[in-house]
């Protein structure tokens, strides 16, 4: 048997800080973990970018021949989680179900595929444990006075290596707090020991809970191995969630950790990032109300995943706009079965191979609707498929996936006064009065149409609509 042909994929390492050439550990195979949501309220746009970004980059690594094993991890324990519990007088379990059930619908609703492995910090205690216990024997962890585990950061002689600090600039920087029972203020907590009213897991240590930064090392290299190929995750976890992760692990393992790094760009309001903690934040439900999904994944995706994204009403106001041309086609186009050799698809996959060019490729997908409309009247057949290669590569994407009739007459709130069937009534009203050459009146309809946002389209005798 022919050994399959791979296509290459130049990926932005933050290890390194340059675009490098991919190659994955094993030919042919890419093991990837994100660190995912931890779950205590609704998904915001956010995590939207985070979860769409990692999704249409899995999508097109496995176009291009790989097998990808994508490992995203769930945070059920930690302060917030407990917090929000306690002011709701609830179990930690009932409040993190409800909120990972969520985020299962809203990833659904986005077209995120699920991820090939979802591992949860509470079902990965014995892992967590037996890292720690490796980490102490060989000299980088400590217990405290206060009963907690600390990992010793001196310890560790390329610590900064992945956000690029020098420790001794971050030490300077630190601040010193009354009471700590670290030994360096860069140190960090492997094991915290039980506290009153909090859950708890037996351990060498006492009953107690882990750390965040030692949930990921345990669980990615469960998933995937001592060391794998690509660590992902947003922006603000460069530093010091994922150079904590390098430190534990590699301290842990004495093998390299994650060989290429992604980080997903902030979404940004008013040029400050959208956090919780800000208060700045819109959920994903919330953003649904008004806009498809397809809406929300397109903002997500018409900006290059690394650099900022300014959310506004007007920008998905934009991706609407893009995604009614697209489907203004489909609608008009029957696919049929695509050319095997395209130009547009080389362009389009050279685009995505660029560092998952997302920008670039739409473009490409904006000249192939171009070209399909010069061909609808000249060449039915090489229209048709054409079309079938715009759906293909759509799909790499995750867009183009609803129905054309349905997403054009989809109104942004349910509450506008403006129902199909009404709308349906005035234009076959106008229909009348068409045929009976009152063009007064069907100009009225028209302007009235128009005013409420509904757009007609007349071709022969019939008349399309859509929603602006």
């Amino acid at each position: 048997m022919a050994e399959k042909q791979l296509r290459s994929i130049q990926i932005y390492n933050n290890l390194t800080r340059q675009k490098e050439e991919f190659t994955p550990l094993c030919r042919g195979k890419i093991r990837m973990y994100v660190c995912g949501m931890t779950v205590y309220d609704y998904c915001h746009l956010g995590h939207a970018r985070v979860l769409v970004s990692f999704d249409f980059m899995v999508r097109f690594m496995r176009a291009c021949g790989y097998d990808v094993t994508y490992v995203r991890n769930i945070t059920d324990v930690d302060d917030k989680i407990i917090q929000r519990a306690n002011e709701q007088n609830r179990t930690i379990q009932s409040l993190t179900d409800e909120f990972i059930q969520a985020m299962h619908e809203d990833e659904k609703k986005l077209n995120v595929l699920p991820p090939d492995i979802e591992p949860r910090a509470t079902e990965s205690m014995a892992d967590i444990i037996q890292m720690i216990e490796v980490l102490q024997k060989k000299g980088f962890a400590y217990s405290a006075e206060n009963g907690d585990i600390y990992y010793e950061v001196g310890r560790f002689e390329s610590y900064g290596k992945l956000s690029h600090k020098q420790v001794t600039d971050l030490r300077a920087g630190a601040r010193v707090q009354l009471n700590q029972a670290k030994k360096d203020p860069l140190d960090f907590v492997l094991w915290k020991s039980a506290k009153v009213d909090e859950p708890s897991w037996s351990s060498p240590w006492g009953p107690g809970r882990p750390g965040w930064h030692i949930e990921c090392s345990a669980m990615s290299t469960r998933c995937l191995g001592d060391s794998f190929d690509i660590h992902g995750g947003g922006l603000d976890l460069q530093f010091p969630h994922h150079e904590n992760e390098i430190a534990q692990s590699e301290a842990a393992t004495d093998k390299p950790f994650a060989h290429t790094w992604i980080h997903v760009g902030f979404v940004q309001v008013n040029q400050e990032k959208m956090s919780k903690s800000l208060g700045n934040f819109f959920t994903i439900r919330e953003v649904l109300k008004e806009y498809h999904p397809e809406v929300i994944r397109y903002l997500m995706i018409a900006s290059h995943y690394r650099s900022p994204l300014n959310y506004s009403t007007e920008q998905l106001d934009n991706a609407k706009a893009a995604l009614d041309r697209f489907y203004s086609l489909l609608r008009t186009v029957t696919a049929t079965e695509a050319a095997e050799k395209e130009d547009y698809s080389e362009r389009f996959y050279h685009a995505m191979a660029d560092d998952f060019n997302t920008p670039e490729a739409l473009a490409v997908l904006f000249d192939l609707v171009r070209e399909i409309n010069r061909l609808k009247s000249l060449d039915e057949v090489a229209a048709s498929r054409l079309c079938a290669t715009l759906i293909q590569l759509s799909d790499v994407l995750g867009i183009l996936q609803a129905d054309p009739e349905t997403f054009l007459k989809q109104s942004r709130s349910e509450d506008n006064g403006w129902s199909d069937e009404r709308i349906e009534a005035l234009i076959k009203e106008r229909q009348q009065a068409r045929t009976e050459k009152d063009w007064a009146r069907a100009d009225e309809i028209r302007d009235q149409l128009a005013e409420a946002g509904v757009l007609l389209e007349d071709s022969g005798a019939s008349t399309s609509w859509r929603r602006s």
